[in-house]
């Protein structure tokens, strides 16, 4: 287990696994923080600094996906997709092209970077958009053996990564899957179903409910589209209760998906959502920044508190 950003991650299995000469990469002048330079270091004949136009990086990628390549095109979240909606949507996919979108610097964890960087929404940006596939590793392993996924998947993708350090959740022994969330720890009285860095905040969230006797199922979901429906709901059943927790808005994200899911199955618990409350942050550290707006470890555990004191035998339905 490693502990390190899961951009870093990103950046070790482009070296390793870039030797492959359909992976194309490509960046919008941000390489050395989006790690995307370690492969240009390595595989400079198929790196492309595009500077700062990240509509002609995303078409590029594009038309590099049609000659039969697998091309990353990189850059901060809230410049890949802020800047280039027409582009994902019609280049991309609309036209179903095999192009791997990835977007570091996610979520309000970027701190400092202030609000018009902490980018909030593009998980329901890309969630919506038909043919996209959207990915969010939760740790270093995951982000590493992700990566080494997308090379062999054909299709269009948004891999969410983050600037943070994050504890080592995985080593090699794990198995990343498209499609699949992965159960970390056993619990009865309710599960936390967590994306992205919140996996590491949900799973100290479950030590400190122990100490109200309350144990909770952790489960992470690092692929939102195509989510894990089957999983989802067979947990939610067994527990009775859900909490989501994520660092995106509370709309559009991993919190509706889990309710989209449950709702069409027909299973009625008490739930509730942990993430950004449709507002904009400010700017400040990690920490500060988790703790005044509700993503910390002790927020998903007074959240899970609240939806357990719900928790009835009648919640459940088959």
């Amino acid at each position: 287990m490693k502990d390190a950003a899961t951009r870093d991650g990103y950046g070790a299995a482009l070296k390793d696994f870039g030797g492959d000469p359909r992976v194309v990469v490509l960046d919008a002048g941000v390489s050395d923080s989006t790690r995307s330079k370690v492969f240009g270091d390595n595989f400079p004949d198929r790196f492309f600094n595009m500077g700062i136009s990240e509509g002609d990086m995303v078409c590029t990628a594009a038309g590099l996906a049609t000659a039969g390549k697998v091309p990353f095109a990189t850059s901060f979240a809230c410049f890949l997709l802020g800047r280039t909606m027409d582009q994902v949507l019609v280049s991309v996919a609309y036209s179903n092209t095999n192009v791997k979108l990835v977007g570091t610097h996610s979520g309000i964890a970027v701190g400092e970077d202030g609000p018009t960087a902490q980018m909030i929404v593009d998980l329901a940006y890309t969630r919506a958009m038909p043919n996209m596939t959207v990915i969010q590793p939760a740790d270093y392993e995951e982000a590493y053996q992700a990566t080494r996924a997308l090379i062999d998947h054909t299709g269009p993708v948004y891999f969410r990564l983050g600037r943070s350090k994050v504890k080592g959740i995985y080593d090699s022994n794990y198995k990343f899957q498209i499609g699949k969330g992965h159960v970390l720890t056993e619990g009865q009285d309710l599960v936390i179903f967590a994306t992205g860095i919140m996996v590491q905040e949900s799973l100290q969230a479950a030590e400190e409910l122990k100490k109200d006797n309350i144990e909770a199922s952790v489960v992470n979901i690092s692929t939102l589209k195509p989510i894990d429906s089957e999983l989802i709901v067979s947990r939610a059943k067994a527990t009775g209760a859900v909490v989501t927790a994520e660092d995106h808005n509370v709309y559009g994200g991993l919190g509706d998906a889990v309710l989209d899911v449950l709702a069409e199955a027909g299973v009625y618990v008490p739930f509730r959502k942990v993430g950004v409350r449709d507002q904009f942050a400010e700017t400040g550290s990690q920490k500060q920044l988790f703790e005044k707006y509700g993503l910390s470890s002790a927020h998903i555990a007074d959240a899970a508190k609240e939806t357990h004191s719900r928790k009835t035998t009648q919640n459940v339905s088959a």
